[in-house]
């Protein structure tokens, strides 16, 4: 009888997916298929990349993007597609023709149900690993924003901003994100 052999992916399997509506990541080899997101996770992405997006545009500070987009972790275990990816005009480099290949300045992850325990475990761990500087969780469940910075030992919490706050994000000076805004 055969021994079953454990298939270990690799970051740039994420190219080469069905182009089904699925988002596939590949983290510390092993992959994960996600189904396309709900219509309130959406509209948050949505509404959360035109405060960023103008802000970006503005001060000309870099490129932002929102999934689908391919992002390989250094470190070679994890290539991911986060929601909204923004990447400074310092880190330029790592932006290439297919996708992003380095450790972006910005991730973020809007929580589905079927992704809540990943965005805050596996991916947190593996953005940490990766050397990205700013990690942001969206709970549509909770209307919340929770920012993380990367810090001596991992990512350390900036807060949760809840329903009626406004973020005032430290790596876009002087930007004011009302909450209540991503839901409504």
């Amino acid at each position: 009888m055969a021994v079953p052999v454990r298939v270990r992916f690799l970051p740039d399997d994420i190219w080469d997916t069905p182009e089904d509506g699925n988002r596939y990541e590949v983290i510390d080899g092993e992959l994960y298929v996600t189904p396309p997101p709900v219509e309130r996770h959406q509209n948050a992405s949505s509404v959360l990349h035109v405060f960023l997006g103008r802000y970006v545009w503005e001060h000309k500070l870099g490129k932002l993007y929102s999934a689908p987009i391919g992002v390989v972790l250094p470190g070679g275990g994890s290539g991911v597609q986060p929601d909204l990816v923004f990447v400074s005009n310092e880190h330029r480099k790592i932006i290439v023709e297919r996708g992003i290949e380095g450790a972006p300045d910005l991730v973020v992850e809007i929580f589905s149900p079927s992704t809540r325990a990943r965005d805050r475990g596996i991916k947190m761990r593996a953005y940490a690993a990766a050397g990205v500087l700013h990690y942001w969780m969206l709970d549509p469940r909770t209307r919340s924003l929770e920012p993380h910075r990367l810090g001596d030992q991992g990512y350390e919490r900036q807060g949760t901003f809840g329903p009626g706050s406004i973020f005032q994000p430290e790596l876009f000076p002087g930007l004011d994100i009302p909450i209540d805004d991503l839901w409504s």
